[in-house]
């Protein structure tokens, strides 16, 4: 086990609402991970849930029926549950209006990843930058320094390189377009595009909404992205200083290859699954891990929770999700699936499905 994470062996039967849930959804987005048979493992993380074994149990679950599902999962994993106390978010895929070219009514774009954005690693870490950069500018002299920022960006500092993937209407969409990772463009054409995560500046995520929490505004745990899209739309005014906080800046691709009945494509490369994808700390999960997540999410329009007991597969990160008991519901699609998403930040409890092997969890 990575070192500083908690974790407890449990059996099925301490997983509350395990039975009742549906494990043949859960085995189809499974075994998205090895749709092809020269897919490679996923990395393994550092909590040691092991990306070959995993690999090898999804080619078997390919002959797996639906109706075999739950005794597939309870013969070939045992449940692992993170000790420390867990966070549930969520998020959705936007479907917004934009053009191709800037026109009077497009006017914000988003952006592809620049040719001199470059990942780093400890090999080529320059002295001085924080771990926390992922990624970096590559100068011509051959150093790496930090990338200009989102703040630096709005001002111009990418402008005329040809880096504008699509332009939308409104800065607060596009900046939530950022945040959920993909979206669905409907162009002024007819057609429609979809565009995905390509790479990011490397800044630390900053959650906007905290601004209304420092301005007395608001309590935490209050700030629901319906909650301050509102009051943005009230204090326009306010927009440009508020983006600027979140100095983190996506860069995107345009994806032509995907189901388009299917969902965004995911950081595992997989196109996600609507309530049962999970966007998980990367550095400590293992893309493909079967999650069983439990807690209290909103009810809906008639207020209050309700018990929530779901099989995922963590396929997906962001920068925000970070530490092993942190995760991202993807709900779907569109207006709906993002009002669905903006209201849960909630607490859960985590259990990792681990391969049965003696090799399963590597130490």
């Amino acid at each position: 086990m990575a070192a500083g994470i908690r974790t407890e062996q449990v059996e099925f039967a301490d997983l509350a609402g395990w039975e009742g849930d549906d494990h043949a959804a859960a085995l189809a987005a499974f075994v998205r991970h090895c749709a092809r048979d020269d897919d490679v493992p996923a990395k393994t993380g550092r909590i040691g849930v092991d990306g070959a074994l995993l690999l090898d149990l999804c080619r078997t679950a390919r002959a797996v029926r639906p109706d075999g599902a739950r005794a597939f999962f309870e013969a070939n994993f045992q449940p692992l549950r993170i000790g420390e106390p867990g966070f549930l978010t969520a998020y959705f895929e936007p479907e917004l209006a934009g053009s191709r070219k800037r026109t009077d009514r497009f006017r914000v774009p988003l952006l592809s990843k620049p040719g001199d954005l470059v990942r780093i690693d400890d090999e080529n870490r320059p002295a001085g930058l924080p771990a926390e950069f992922a990624f970096g500018r590559l100068m011509p002299d051959g150093r790496i320094v930090e990338h200009p920022d989102r703040g630096a960006i709005m001002d111009g500092a990418l402008d005329g390189r040809d880096l504008e993937l699509v332009w939308l209407e409104d800065p607060v969409d596009a900046f939530y377009v950022h945040v959920q990772g993909s979206a669905r463009i409907r162009l002024t054409d007819g057609t429609a595009m979809r565009v995905a995560y390509a790479a990011k500046t490397g800044h630390s995520y900053f959650p906007i909404g905290r601004v209304m929490i420092e301005r007395g505004l608001a309590e935490p745990g209050t700030v629901t992205m319906e909650v301050l899209r509102n009051w943005l739309a009230a204090n326009p005014g306010e927009i440009d200083s508020v983006l600027r906080r979140n100095r983190s800046n996506i860069f995107f691709r345009e994806v032509t290859d995907a189901d388009p009945d299917a969902g965004p494509v995911g950081a595992a490369g997989i196109q996600l699954s609507a309530g049962r994808s999970l966007a998980v700390d990367r550095m400590l999960h293992t893309f493909g891990t079967p999650v069983f997540v439990e807690g209290e999410l909103p009810a809906g329009n008639g207020g209050g929770t309700k018990p929530f007991a779901r099989l995922m597969i963590a396929q997906d990160t962001g920068s925000a999700i970070v530490g092993a008991a942190r995760g991202d519901l993807f709900i779907g699609s569109g207006a709906e699936a993002g009002a669905i998403a903006g209201d849960i930040q909630h607490k859960g409890r985590f259990t990792l499905l681990v391969p049965r092997s003696a090799a399963g969890v590597r130490p």
